[in-house]
């Protein structure tokens, strides 16, 4: 928290997340993570607990392709805008008849229409500056889409997180889909501008936007008690005191992430396993999301794509992880 690493007001940054131990700062940046998420479902990443992303690029559209499909393709090099070739989970679900138009996906970044080829998979997706569109809008859709057409465009390729996520939140409370992606980018905008009280004022603007979907969720019927949110990341980031503001193949630390659960059917870990490699005695991987939230569903991942990476163990009972 420095003038050097683009803070224009280190007191009142302080102020705000500066406290005497890391538990505190990590509560004060990221309160519902640390306070709900941790208490009641599993996060894996932190400090000696080890998330790491496989594809070797530690990158966004790698990521996120990992993210979605399971598995590293080292013929996605660039985020260049391309369609996918490879089928997300997404697009799986959305063939069947169950989900068929019922899986919707939510980003700041104008890549993800190529990321989840919408063309071939035939999801719903939102992305960038696209304001929400159609004739039966909720009145909460219309404002999100009149502040977005009157809005400036700080970076053309990414929205602001706020219009990504209450777009999203609009959508699922007018159209209650089975499953919703929502990806949030101001945190990568901001570091790489080397902004770092913009990059934790983004952080925590988004522990409260998941904070507002949980409550929401829980306050649906369709939805209550019977859902279940993953949060991670598509690549992890350099150390202080500069290469915070980068990623890539060449910065160390930046193929580090972390993976939070929490739902009806997730167990909490044990409070001392925050933290402690020993309480589970496994390292993660990227690729684990796609096939955990297909078992969430009862149904096998793998099948259909056999070189995704395995669901996440234990975050789910025997009997759901068995089918």
């Amino acid at each position: 928290m420095n003038r050097e690493s683009g803070v224009r007001d280190v007191i009142e940054l302080k102020e705000a997340f500066d406290r005497d131990t890391p538990e505190a700062r990590r509560k004060a940046l990221l309160p519902f993570l640390w306070s709900t998420v941790a208490e009641k479902g599993q996060l894996f990443g932190d400090a000696g607990d080890e998330v790491k992303v496989t594809n070797g690029r530690n990158f966004s559209y790698p990521g996120y392709n990992e993210i979605l499909t399971g598995w590293a393709d080292p013929g996605i090099d660039s985020n260049n805008k391309f369609p996918n070739a490879n089928v997300t989970v997404l697009e799986w679900l959305n063939r069947m008849e169950e989900f068929r138009y019922h899986v919707a996906a939510y980003g700041s970044w104008d890549v993800f229409p190529f990321i989840l080829n919408r063309w071939r998979s035939k999801v719903r997706v939102h992305a960038a500056w696209k304001p929400p569109a159609g004739r039966h809008l909720s009145e909460e859709e219309r404002l999100v889409a009149k502040l977005m057409r009157e809005s400036p465009h700080l970076w053309e390729e990414c929205s602001f997180d706020t219009f990504t996520f209450h777009s999203a939140l609009g959508y699922l409370k007018r159209r209650r889909p089975r499953v919703l992606y929502l990806a949030l980018g101001e945190t990568d905008e901001w570091a790489h501008a080397g902004r770092y009280d913009q990059y934790l004022h983004a952080a925590h603007r988004v522990d409260g936007y998941l904070k507002t979907l949980w409550e929401t969720v829980q306050s649906l019927p369709e939805y209550r008690d019977k859902t279940t949110i993953i949060v991670t990341t598509d690549h992890g980031r350099g150390g202080a005191p500069v290469e915070w503001k980068s990623h890539g193949a060449k910065v160390t630390g930046s193929d580090r992430i972390w993976v939070a659960v929490m739902g009806p059917d997730t167990a909490p870990r044990r409070p001392e396993s925050h933290g402690n490699p020993t309480a589970s005695g496994r390292a993660l991987t990227q690729g684990q999301v796609a096939s955990t939230l297909a078992a969430f569903l009862g149904l096998d991942y793998r099948s259909f794509a056999p070189r995704a990476a395995p669901p996440i163990a234990g975050v789910f009972p025997a009997n759901i992880q068995a089918r």
